[in-house]
């Protein structure tokens, strides 16, 4: 049987454009994971667990409003919200997983399908450091080049040499041989910083989970080490420093309405 479910082998790179110009490229893989599919992923694998320990694991309880056993329900109830069908749908999750217990996504990305296959939504599920969560919810169109691109106001503090004031631009080409998820974030005066993953799939078995265990190993303490590591490097560069300002709700969603091709809002 051909799974959804698949892992992404590929590479982070953020450059920042300002006030001080600084680059960063990480080598790291990502797991996209249908939700329907993981009881059976969790019965088939012997690295792979869900919502229980494994050298591989997914836990329901990262994300959304961290119940377990309610993720594709809290999915669904955003749908609805957004004036969105929810018939036969498809939930795929790209994200990091845990290894050994441990993991931290700077973003989860949430494909949402209907029938046919038909992308009806993106969830973009960004945490920080501080423990809060933010998901933007929009619908998707398709590009003629099979792309997505939405733009949304920033909800959340994320990092210490980021003003809250800004924008973020996603431009996604959804998993298939590849995927791609890049952001470029802007303030009010111009392009501040851009993000991206890249990655290329690889089925999802045991020799697949190995060989990314034996080529990344440990990764997900080394994302939490690299957000530090690279932290340090921006205060020596002198890049001025923003305080935490947190969240009203410590998990919290926004329904975004996307834009029309003049740029505004449908009403």
């Amino acid at each position: 049987m051909t799974l959804n479910s698949a892992l992404y082998r590929g590479e982070v790179v953020h450059a920042r454009h300002k006030p001080r110009r600084h680059r960063l490229r990480y080598n790291v893989f990502c797991l996209l994971l249908d939700l329907d599919e993981l009881p059976g992923l969790d019965g088939s694998l012997r690295l792979f667990a869900h919502n229980r320990w494994g050298i591989f694991s997914f836990r329901d309880s990262d994300h959304g409003l961290g119940e377990t056993g309610r993720l594709k329900q809290w999915v669904a109830g955003h749908l609805k919200e957004a004036g969105l069908a929810v018939d036969k749908l498809q939930v795929e999750v790209l994200c990091y997983p845990r290894i050994f217990g441990y993991v931290f996504n700077p973003l989860t990305v949430y494909f949402c399908h209907g029938p046919d296959r038909v992308l009806r939504a993106i969830l973009y599920e960004v945490c920080n450091t501080f423990g809060e969560r933010h998901t933007y919810v929009i619908p998707a169109t398709a590009e003629a080049d099979g792309s997505v691109k939405h733009t949304c106001a920033k909800e959340m503090y994320v990092s210490p040499f980021i003003p809250m004031e800004c924008s973020y631009q996603f431009k996604i080409a959804p998993p298939s041989e590849r995927v791609q998820v890049s952001i470029n974030e802007a303030d009010g005066e111009g392009p501040l910083l851009y993000a991206s993953f890249a990655g290329k799939r690889r089925e999802m078995t045991d020799r697949e989970l190995l060989q990314a265990f034996i080529t990344y190993p440990l990764m997900t303490l080394k994302v939490m080490g690299a957000i530090h590591w690279e932290a340090l490097r921006l205060w020596f560069k002198g890049v001025p420093l923003y305080r935490h300002k947190a969240a009203n709700q410590r998990i919290a969603s926004s329904i975004i309405a996307p834009k029309t091709e003049s740029g505004s809002t449908p009403t």
